[in-house]
């Protein structure tokens, strides 16, 4: 399928890849097109195309699996070990145009918000890690509150979890929680977040999810979650963590969920109803949008932690 991207989104993943750290070094093969958050019009279709048409708006899934593993015919493809990442493995969408397999594609209910269908990948994320078990009537600690943990507390606020925790280092970023829907926030270099959690949630929190990746935060999540509780870890460390597992995991007979992705596409079709209900509005995570011209400005929010979702207007200059 042949896309023009409309509306393109950042996100952390595009950061790395434009600062090229260490993981980008080893991972991505110039010359690539970044960028794998985007809404755009379908313009042209392979002959074998038929579940998608001309003028079709589309979003798109980032990771492109292989369709033949075990994990791919049994329900689990989101963990195909053969996965490659659109702009990481492959081409990108910030570009005038981009070719996707029809597979690698969701069509847009009508009238969904452009913006809103843009940043459909990173919110199927926070979907995942909050539904990937009981969140109704429970209490919950978000910890790292970038874009997807922003996302995430509004997604456990519209799904019914009680009293929610956010913590992050980021100023703006918990200004952005409690917009989305959080009772309180922490800011880790001015609090003990651990001490916090507990003061408000006697015992631990029944639900913690671990979204920044930092080895202390992983450990505190482990920590902070109540005895029975369970944990839902989307935030990849830079290095190895050291745990007490006997203490913080076995004894206090813990569930612990580890969220790569999406599901495709029962995530996809979750996060659709949420939306089209009405009872979920994340409207405020973007808070930015510029013509793609001014993507270097764009990286810098996102660099300095100064934002929520930047858009990218790809037909703008």
């Amino acid at each position: 399928v042949l896309v023009r991207p409309i509306i393109t989104s950042i996100c952390g993943t595009d950061y790395h890849v434009y600062s090229w750290d260490d993981w980008s070094a080893a991972r991505v093969r110039p010359p690539r097109i970044m960028g794998h958050e985007f809404v755009g019009e379908v313009v042209q279709v392979g002959e074998d195309v038929s579940e998608l048409a001309v003028g079709d708006i589309v979003s798109g899934e980032s990771h492109r699996v292989c369709g033949k593993c075990l994990q791919c015919r049994t329900g689990q493809g989101h963990v195909c070990a053969s996965t490659r990442i659109l702009g990481v493995d492959t081409d990108g969408c910030y570009a005038e145009r981009l070719v996707v397999s029809s597979s690698g594609l969701w069509r847009n209910p009508p009238g969904m918000p452009l913006g809103m269908a843009a940043i459909q990948d990173p919110l199927g994320n926070a979907v995942h890690a909050v539904l990937a078990d009981t969140i109704a009537g429970q209490s919950c600690a978000v910890l790292g509150c970038g874009p997807i943990g922003v996302m995430a507390v509004a997604v456990a606020r519209a799904c019914g979890a009680t009293t929610i925790i956010g913590t992050d280092t980021k100023p703006y970023r918990l200004d952005l929680a409690r917009k989305l829907g959080a009772d309180q926030t922490i800011n880790v270099l001015e609090e003990d977040a651990l001490k916090v959690i507990l003061e408000v949630l006697p015992g631990g929190a029944d639900v913690v999810l671990e979204m920044s990746g930092a080895p202390s935060s992983v450990q505190t999540a482990f920590k902070a979650a109540r005895r029975g509780g369970r944990i839902s870890l989307m935030g990849l460390p830079s290095r190895p963590v050291e745990l007490d597992l006997a203490e913080d995991l076995i004894m206090k007979g813990l569930t612990i969920h580890c969220i790569v992705g999406r599901r495709l596409y029962g995530t996809w079709a979750t996060m659709n109803a949420l939306l089209s209900s009405g009872r979920l509005d994340i409207s405020p995570v973007i808070t930015h949008e510029m013509p793609w011209t001014e993507y270097a400005a764009a990286m810098d929010l996102m660099g300095e932690g100064r934002c929520g979702k930047v858009l990218l207007h790809m037909s703008q200059t």
